[in-house]
């Protein structure tokens, strides 16, 4: 399975020929760092015309499929498709576990969820004993995240589940396309608050494309969350989420404040900082919490800006209405040191 084989909002995917080529026409530098990069489509792109790049993510779950695709552990491939023939002949005789006690009948099938967390339990232990290093652990964690997104009883996150029948015996394990080693390419992977790593990095070019609404990614994707972390908390309410962590500050009502903090004390050459118009949004956790106004007047701090849009189809889980959403890219020629 491909990087970009999975359902995740806000994912650049189909946008990256459009942002890369703007970027390519306006700004030079051998460094790229992406601060939020979710999916990390982009950096998958950036790979190929930059010799160091950097990720991060607040998400676990984000941070093990970059190790997965990119970490520099050597890994017995040998020993991966042996543990894809162990997973896909298990069958539903399995005891029940944290993970269908829990998600069984309601994200996924009970079958499905015990073989699941059967799966799980089985990763970690071995990882525990020794029997795989911790990149041939996350690469099975991500084809893992992969593998279940297929079956998934939802419209493309966890923020609930859909109350219908569900279809069981459907789980297959298939592996991510682990690439080859980027030869003479520096990965650098991360998984800290953008702002606390902003004052560490440096790198020519950052690109910045946080959360601009309320919705939590934590509380979006919960599932795979818990599922990575395994800390296997109680979980609450009809949706069945953990207690919050991981809230990002940039959902809540002061984030024209942290986005600014952020700009100021990014450490580069360019930044480059994708936005959507989704502020006049009729659904209220769809509402940008950053008026395009103030994305401007941040970055003009910094430098020189030029504005580039695209008309895109945005994710809609059906309370959003807007005619006209467009996309806008930002690139500023830092001038102004932080």
């Amino acid at each position: 399975m491909r990087l970009t084989s999975r359902r995740y909002i806000g994912s650049k995917a189909k946008l990256l020929d459009w942002i890369f080529s703007n970027i390519d026409n306006n700004v030079k530098g051998n460094s790229f760092f992406d601060i939020f990069a979710g999916t990390g489509c982009v950096i998958e792109k950036a790979l190929t015309s930059y010799d160091s790049v950097i990720i991060n993510d607040i998400l676990s779950s984000n941070k093990v499929v970059y190790d997965a695709f990119w970490g520099d552990i050597v890994i017995d491939i040998d020993i991966i498709n042996k543990y894809k023939l162990i997973f896909n002949s298990l069958d539903s005789i399995i005891d029940h576990n944290y993970f269908s006690i829990n998600y069984g009948g309601k994200y996924f099938g009970v079958n499905d969820s015990k073989k699941i967390g059967y799966i799980r339990e089985l990763i970690e232990n071995d990882f525990k004993n020794n029997y795989i290093n911790k990149r041939e652990k996350n690469i099975l964690l991500a084809s893992l995240i992969y593998s279940i997104d297929k079956i998934a009883n939802t419209v493309g996150h966890y923020e609930a589940y859909r109350k219908i029948e569900i279809t069981d015996n459907r789980f297959k394990f298939d592996l991510i396309d682990i690439p080859n080693k980027n030869v003479n390419k520096k990965v650098e992977i991360y998984k800290e608050d953008a702002n606390r790593l902003a004052r560490k990095i440096y790198s020519d070019i950052v690109f910045v494309d946080p959360p601009y609404n309320s919705r939590q990614y934590s509380r979006f994707y919960h599932v795979i969350e818990n599922l990575v972390e395994w800390k296997k908390p109680e979980l609450f309410g009809i949706a069945l989420k953990p207690a919050p962590q991981n809230m990002s500050e940039y959902c809540r009502n002061n984030a024209p404040a942290v986005f600014d903090d952020l700009i100021s004390n990014l450490n580069c050459k360019y930044i480059v900082v994708t936005y959507n118009n989704t502020y006049n949004s009729k659904s209220s956790s769809s509402k940008n919490k950053i008026k395009l106004e103030e994305i401007l007047n941040s970055l003009n701090k910094r430098g020189k800006t030029q504005i580039f849009s695209s008309d895109h189809r945005f994710f809609n889980a059906g309370k959003t209405s807007l005619s006209n959403h467009k996309e806008y890219l930002f690139i500023t020629e830092v001038t102004c040191e932080k």
